[in-house]
């Protein structure tokens, strides 16, 4: 076990839910490190994709007691990567679409791997693989929403920007500073790096108050999407464990009688394979007509699958996995929060 990754995951979790998490989630081997025993930004990287991948677990029922279930047969989940939705407009002080996370991602060492139009949901999906170990370190799959599009109304957009409009930025100048070192130098001091994987956790949240039940309403009728983040905001839209078989995997969580999609999504290229549960409803507040708070069942976030093949790369003159995604196996995964 990387002895840096565990301090950083101590420090923010305790040892005990440390220890927990380190027993479900398979870690990268032979990441860089530094001679003085500071933290890469690799490490912090990992560290901070196990404390998301915690969150999931307890936002998720379906996918804890699936990840419970590969833990008591002796396995370990593949994080493969997260999803999360942002908002191409102006949001308060929270920068506009992907480049809230961009700003976060850049510095622990992630590079861009790849650009999917999603015209049926009016998104465009974008997703980060780390520099420094892109087969190992869990990807981010960053989706941004496009309101400004013609075939929205322009009740949707007005509510677009009630929501959005007092968002805050959870990016602290502390955070800012330490990211701006880590972009510098690679590396952090191990409780500096501790201390950032805590500040960047919050930014996976709902930046903004609670909607207006009226403004859900509007938003939901025209997108599903774009009502998901008003009540979820910039949480995880999903997390994915990558499995050898994700059609066997899909037959037998369905003999369990657990929520999963109907059909597995194949990438053009066949070697991208995905299906996932369904979302599991969360109970949210919202600001009713005069004022007051209702509650309203809603889609949370949910757990994905997916079965990645390796392929010949003439380029690199050796064979690796497919890392990319595929626009048509999105959109078929984003109904996930559409349908619970």
């Amino acid at each position: 076990m990387n002895p840096n990754i565990a301090k950083l995951l101590n420090a923010n979790l305790g040892a005990a839910r440390a220890a927990h998490l380190l027993t479900l989630v398979t870690m990268p081997e032979g990441l860089p490190a530094d001679i003085e025993g500071r933290a890469t930004r690799a490490e912090i990287a990992q560290a901070l994709n196990v404390v998301l991948f915690g969150d999931i677990l307890d936002r998720v029922p379906t996918g804890r007691a699936y990840t419970d279930d590969v833990a008591r047969a002796g396995g370990k989940v593949t994080f493969d990567h997260g999803a999360l939705r942002t908002v191409k407009w102006e949001s308060g002080a929270l920068p506009e679409g992907e480049a809230a996370f961009t700003r976060i991602l850049r510095p622990l060492g992630y590079v861009l791997n790849g650009t999917y139009p999603l015209d049926r949901i009016g998104m465009t999906g974008r997703s980060y693989a780390h520099a420094d170990a892109p087969e190992q370190i869990a990807q981010f799959f960053l989706s941004e929403f496009h309101p400004e599009r013609e075939r929205y109304s322009d009740a949707f957009r007005a509510a677009v920007t009630r929501v959005t409009e007092a968002s805050a930025d959870p990016l602290t100048p502390r955070a800012q500073t330490l990211l701006w070192q880590l972009e510098r130098d690679g590396l952090l001091a191990v409780a500096d790096g501790a201390e950032l994987v805590g500040l960047l956790a919050r930014c996976f949240a709902r930046q903004h108050p609670a909607p207006r039940l009226e403004d859900y309403e509007t938003l939901l009728k025209e997108s599903a999407e774009m009502a998901w983040i008003s009540t979820e905001g910039n949480a995880f839209n999903h997390a994915t464990d990558r499995v050898v078989d994700v059609f066997a995997l899909a037959d037998a969580q369905k003999a369990l009688g657990r929520p999963m999609k109907e059909k597995v999504e194949v990438s053009g290229s066949g070697r991208v394979k995905q299906t996932a549960f369904r979302a599991d409803p969360v109970t949210r507040e919202f600001v009713g007509a005069n004022g007051e708070t209702v509650t309203r069942q809603v889609p949370g976030s949910f757990y994905e699958f997916i079965t990645r093949d390796s392929f010949e790369d003439e380029a690199a003159a050796r064979r690796r996995v497919d890392l990319g995604f595929d626009a048509g196996n999105a959109q078929g995964i984003f109904k996930m929060t559409a349908a619970a």
